[in-house]
């Protein structure tokens, strides 16, 4: 397809000053469209520009105050790997969310380009489907929100600080080192990298350790790959029936949820396409009750970043059964009642207080 200017898009009412800024790149003009219907949907969101190529893109945010760059993997003049490095360099502040199809290729592309800095990425419809898949549109706004109000909350000071007003929260106090015997994981925007260091600083591995990371169907499959390469300790997606194994881990199947059934001593994994929870599946509570239920006090979860409140309840759960829960984000994120705040600065999420 044929470069075309950057076309400014008409918004709809709303307070101009609070709106999220974004700009829209992808080589298909029929996508672009459908996704800035979708976008300007909703009274927080304007699309300011559209673009068709990586190297227009570059040039547009030297040219617009823009906070979120929706970008495409595969364009003619410039990709999306090539053009998200030059995206940053032109205005540190923007936030890029990739936008790529559901192939094992792409799935790989985006886990390269969160390395790479990208903020989060989105798995697109094809294209005869965009304009009638509602789960993609609400998916696809809560994404941009959610990257806009972050950058908003870190902008000037440290993401870890509270609410003026905030309740603040103490830690219960740790009772009694224990080797747990399942290790849960739950994970979100920023997950793949924080999910690599801490699996590599955890060494030689024990227990089985089970992670939900909020991600579509092949990407999972790329991410417990790359876990694998990482760390050396075998990865896959988990298989409905499959027994639990230490030295092992499993991730959830994209699109399906995981949880353990049977017993402490002989406990199998349970895979299924249950309704979404926190707007999730895979969503991280269906796996800390299962632990919870099977394991008790033997159990221990970690919740990495951008959960929103997903695992919230899972995490009740788990600490009303005598389990240990450890909260580690890298910013300050609230979401409803479950406020995700700093283990270092002495806050824990008030459902696990």
């Amino acid at each position: 397809m044929t470069a075309t200017a950057t076309l400014p898009i008409a918004s709809v009412p709303g307070t101009e000053a609070h709106r999220i800024r974004v700009l829209l790149c992808d080589d298909s003009a029929v996508i672009r469209g459908a996704i800035a219907r979708m976008l300007e949907a909703d009274p927080e969101i304007k699309v300011v520009a559209s673009v068709s190529n990586g190297r227009m893109a570059v040039d547009s945010v030297t040219r617009h105050p823009v906070d979120i760059v929706i970008l495409d993997i595969e364009m003619p003049v410039m990709d999306g790997i090539t053009a998200l490095p030059l995206i940053m360099a032109a205005r540190p502040s923007v936030k890029v969310l990739m936008a790529s199809a559901l192939t094992r290729r792409n799935a790989s592309i985006s886990l390269k380009a969160l390395s790479l800095g990208a903020a989060d990425y989105v798995a697109k419809p094809e294209a005869g489907s965009i304009t009638t898949t509602s789960e993609f549109q609400q998916e696809l706004a809560r994404k941009v929100k959610g990257l806009a109000h972050r950058g908003g909350a870190s902008a000037g000071a440290s993401g870890d600080t509270p609410r003026p007003g905030a309740e603040r929260i103490v830690l219960r106090p740790l009772t009694a080192l224990f080797v747990p015997k399942v290790l849960a994981i739950g994970s979100s925007t920023g997950g793949p990298q924080a999910l690599q260091a801490f699996l590599k600083g955890l060494g030689n591995v024990g227990p089985p350790i089970l992670i939900t990371q909020h991600m579509p169907p092949t990407f999972t499959a790329v991410l417990a790959e790359s876990l694998e390469r990482a760390t050396g300790v075998p990865a896959a997606e988990g298989v409905d029936g499959e027994p639990l194994q230490s030295g092992r881990i499993y991730v959830a199947p994209g699109d399906f949820h995981m949880t353990v059934e049977g017993s402490a001593d002989h406990a199998h994994l349970k895979v299924f396409k249950g309704p979404a929870e926190n707007y999730c599946r895979p969503a991280v509570d269906p796996l800390l009750r299962g632990i919870a239920a099977i394991y008790g006090p033997r159990a221990m979860a970690v919740i990495l970043t951008g959960m929103g409140s997903d695992g919230c309840k899972g995490a009740e759960a788990l600490v009303a059964s005598g389990g240990g829960f450890t909260p580690r984000t890298r910013r300050a994120a609230w979401s409803g009642e479950c406020r995700a705040w700093s283990h270092e600065q002495g806050y824990a999420p008030a459902c696990c207080r």
